[in-house]
């Protein structure tokens, strides 16, 4: 596939980023056509490209209260990026949390709003791994922007959670189920697998490796309910460590990783 991509961008060199190129998904046997408006596979010289992308800092919650910007959680793989979690075993000796990990997103420097967005992964597992693919709102406070998780898995687990989370779904714990805000997605889990979410103006529609998970329909005149109408979001990829959900972290079995192969953004043809 990257040799076929390599071949495809040196073709189109003259022509803008953002060339149309077509991909097909099938769901039910019925096919559907986009058109790629933009990707990255991390096949640059760099780590990354910053034109698009930055470490995410450290921070007090549970997802990002390990994040870190030592250069140890962050490595070229064969297929794109290793982002790690590993043990802070005096890398930097003012920082005092136990474990350190690697983030990546694409705050204030790339946005999305309808379309698809899909990423291939793989993801290592350990007592304590919490990988996840999500995606925030650049200009409305959370969670009244919404929140959509493409995917998060736990420890050893052979599927990972899609979610999404708003004003609505945190007010009362029946808006929860009405309509469902979360579905689970079978994985091959020692392979590569690919994410995917389609944002619309009418739902939300989630898949694994392009089958179908669940859908987040939005309900009418409950705008609170589906703040992602013309809701330009950033994309978050971090490997996390430990937490209320996903609990302890077993030091013996780390370090551990999540190895990006690439990101891709479709819109409707």
């Amino acid at each position: 596939m990257k040799t076929f991509l390599t071949a495809v961008g040196l073709f189109c060199a003259s022509l803008p980023i953002f060339s149309s190129t077509h991909h097909s998904f099938t769901e039910k046997n019925k096919p559907k056509e986009w058109v790629l408006v933009w990707e990255d596979d991390f096949n640059g010289p760099d780590l990354f490209d910053t034109k698009y992308w930055s470490k995410i800092p450290r921070g007090g919650s549970d997802w990002n209260n390990t994040m870190s910007f030592a250069d140890q959680c962050f490595s070229k793989a064969e297929n794109g990026i290793n982002l790690w979690g590993i043990v802070n075993d005096s890398i930097d000796p003012q920082d005092h949390s136990p474990y350190l990990t690697g983030g990546i997103f694409t705050k204030g420097k790339k946005s999305f709003t309808e379309g698809r967005v899909s990423v291939r992964a793989r993801l290592e597992a350990a007592t304590g791994a919490w990988p996840a693919i999500w995606m925030l709102p650049e200009n409305a406070p959370w969670p009244s922007g919404g929140e959509i998780d493409i995917m998060e898995r736990l420890n050893f687990d052979s599927f990972v959670y899609q979610t999404v989370h708003s004003n609505y779904t945190l007010k009362d714990e029946a808006n929860k189920q009405n309509p469902p805000q979360s579905g689970t997605g079978e994985i091959s889990p020692s392979d590569f697998n690919v994410y995917s979410v389609e944002i619309s103006a009418d739902s939300l529609v989630f898949f694994v490796n392009d089958i179908k998970t669940f859908t987040y329909p939005r309900v009418q005149n409950l705008p609170e309910q589906y703040p992602f109408l013309d809701q330009p979001m950033y994309l978050l990829i971090d490997m996390q460590l430990g937490g209320n959900w996903v609990g302890e972290v077993d030091p013996n079995q780390l370090p551990v990783a999540m190895e990006v192969d690439w990101v891709r953004y479709y819109k409707s043809k």
